[in-house]
């Protein structure tokens, strides 16, 4: 087919890659524009930029898809279909319209849960023991479309976001191109109201660890907010991101270090994994314990 792909973050690169791979015609790829990072402030291309261009694909970054301009340009592609994943802007109706068989976007839950900006951190988050992807195609709503294909895997009992964001990538990319190739057979799913939840965007109050809570679910926080934006507390008058976790043994009083990496909390404890103190790389618990020199009994979090 001929495809126009749209997305922006790392996430997005496999499909880019899987698309090629199987033979469809990259029309053009449109991504986020260039952003200021590093410590020199540069304008950066995002991952799917880069990528593209390294590809020697066509490569289109506006600002809003909004203006007549923009929609006739899209237009004017011609294009088959039009895959999204993690692009970062409203496709308006006219843009949705565009595509012969419409806009097929890759979203990383099983809809109607977790419709929205942070799916795969909420579902770490809640507690979901399964999660996935699904092929949907578009429409004016919030992730509202029927799903076409979808996707399914277990959560790993200590898998961080960052883990399970990379294997349903990997799931994503194949997935849409079995959508494709069985574009005129699959049956539309309408999704249900009845099971619908919101992935709102994560705000970064909620990254600092409140050690009087359960620790299931400071397990999950650290390990849903990983790699980022990082669980944090603070310890010893310095902070530091807590980057693996899983539940443990123990009590105490909440924040206490325990023996062996283990932390009180409200009620039972967690075994922390892997921390990352300010201004310094990623460490085993055990290794930051030492160094910051904060023996059994030690509170975290004043």
């Amino acid at each position: 087919m001929r495809v126009v792909f749209m997305g922006t973050p790392d996430f997005s690169v496999p499909v880019l890659d899987a698309l090629v791979a199987a033979g469809h015609e990259i029309a053009c790829v449109y991504c986020q524009p260039p952003r200021p990072a590093g410590r020199g402030k540069k304008d950066r291309p995002s991952p799917v930029q880069a990528r593209a261009e390294a590809l020697g694909l066509p490569v289109r970054h506006p600002v809003s898809l909004r203006s007549a301009e923009a929609q006739a340009e899209f237009a004017a592609l011609d294009a088959d279909a039009a895959v999204v994943v993690a692009y970062g802007l409203i496709l308006p109706q006219p843009v949705l319209d565009a595509p012969r068989r419409g806009c097929l976007n890759i979203h990383a839950s099983l809809l109607p849960r977790w419709r929205g900006a942070a799916p795969i951190h909420r579902a770490i988050m809640a507690g979901d023991e399964r999660t996935g992807v699904c092929i949907m195609r578009m429409e004016a709503g919030l992730d509202t479309g029927p799903v076409l294909l979808r996707t399914e895997t277990a959560i790993g009992p200590e898998e961080t976001t960052g883990e399970l964001h990379d294997r349903l990538s990997a799931l994503g990319a194949e997935a849409i191109v079995a959508a494709l190739d069985r574009l005129g057979t699959l049956t539309p799913e309408v999704q249900l109201e009845s099971g619908v939840t919101y992935a709102q965007k994560i705000d970064k109050a909620e990254a600092r660890i409140d050690w009087t809570r359960d620790a299931g679910e400071i397990d999950r926080t650290i390990r849903g907010l990983s790699p980022f934006p990082g669980a944090w507390t603070m310890a010893g008058g310095k902070r530091v991101k807590l980057l693996r976790s899983g539940l443990a043994q123990g009590s105490g009083a909440p924040g206490e270090v325990l023996a062996d990496g283990r932390v009180a909390c409200g009620s039972g404890a967690v075994a922390l994994r892997q921390v990352q103190p300010e201004g310094k790389g990623p460490m085993s618990a055990e290794e930051w314990l030492r160094g910051a020199r904060l023996p059994v009994g030690s509170r975290l979090g004043e």
